[in-house]
């Protein structure tokens, strides 16, 4: 049975609502929990919540939390006893296979590249986020972790993300994009012109240069591109895909032939919104350290935190970090 640390203290909502989410969870899944949080208040929540799988569960006392307003000092000198901490220690020490915080995002990852460390010859972790578009799913990598990087850094998130993509999402020789300001070779600045030589001169599946609008229509099955451009790139989507579904449902409803009209639309409207609601992806990847680690969205709430688990439950079963080890050490940066 596999087993999975869950950062019960992590979110906008927790912990009642990350136990209603394990409980949801473990209503179809056949896995053990470990969770890790304040103890009385995870006893509380369990009682409240109507709990009933105590054979799969393990509570893991975490006497300090992380919030989200909590600085990078004080969730590395300080807070030994959080409940990311924990969670984290318990993968590294082979009690958990995995771990889900929906919790500080920094203090994750973090804390995952100092307690369980980067697999050899990775030189920085990537944070990777599943993508809707026209034509399914991609992956964007890097979406946070790294702000600056160097174009070796670019090269070996295409190679994780490929895959990441072949194995979860079960794409055959992934094609790859790296993010820039022109499709042209000569478009971009130093850190992508570096780049897109390593990646030409690779035996990975890319395809040049690709623009930011094209992004959702699902040319490429992997966008490269240093963590402080995806990250912008990712919110902007988050916040248009919000602000496009709410002026389509205020502008329908203004009066009786609109809201006639939303009637017809309705069903289409609700399968767009189901494909760009975060809460159906779970998570972010971190890809590139020595354990499964999946950070869910702060304001995850049921669905968000069982999707997460699911993800979670996936990369180890597909054993995607310790295929990503193995891919690594056949890889050379100039391909």
């Amino acid at each position: 049975m596999k087993s999975i640390a869950l950062d019960v203290m992590g979110g906008d909502y927790a912990p009642c609502e990350v136990l209603k989410g394990a409980k949801s969870t473990l209503d179809d899944e056949d896995i053990k929990l470990y969770l890790v949080g304040q103890e009385k208040e995870v006893k509380d929540c369990l009682d409240k919540v109507g709990f009933k799988h105590y054979d799969k569960i393990e509570i893991v006392d975490a006497p300090e939390v992380v919030t989200m307003k909590d600085t990078i000092i004080s969730y590395l000198r300080g807070k030994k006893k959080s409940s990311i901490k924990i969670a984290l220690e318990l993968v590294k020490n082979g009690e958990a296979d995995g771990m889900f915080s929906a919790g500080n995002t920094g203090a994750v990852m973090v804390n995952a590249k100092f307690i369980l460390e980067p697999l050899e010859g990775i030189k920085r972790p990537a944070l990777a986020v599943i993508f809707p578009t026209q034509k399914g799913e991609s992956v964007i990598l890097d979406v946070g972790a790294n702000a600056d990087c160097k174009p070796e850094h670019l090269f070996q998130f295409a190679v994780m993300a490929t895959i990441f993509s072949e194995e979860i999402l079960g794409k055959k020789n992934p094609s790859i994009g790296l993010m820039s300001i022109g499709e042209e070779t000569l478009k971009g600045n130093k850190l992508t012109k570096e780049a897109f030589k390593l990646l030409s001169n690779s035996k990975l599946n890319f395809k040049g240069n690709i623009e930011g609008h094209v992004i959702h229509q699902g040319i490429v099955d992997i966008i490269v591109t240093d963590g402080f451009t995806g990250n912008v790139a990712l919110k902007v989507a988050e916040g248009m895909a919000e602000n496009l579904y709410g002026h389509f449902k205020n502008t329908l409803t203004r009066n009786i032939l609109h809201k006639l009209g939303l009637l017809l639309l309705w069903s289409g409207l609700r399968k767009l919104k189901k494909k760009l609601d975060y809460s159906e992806y779970g998570g972010a990847i971190l890809l590139g350290v020595k354990g499964v680690v999946v950070i869910g969205h702060g304001r995850s709430r049921v669905k968000a935190i069982k999707n997460g688990l699911l993800t979670t439950k996936k990369m180890i079963e597909k054993e995607v970090y310790q295929k990503i080890s193995e891919r690594i050490k056949e890889v050379n940066i100039g391909g």
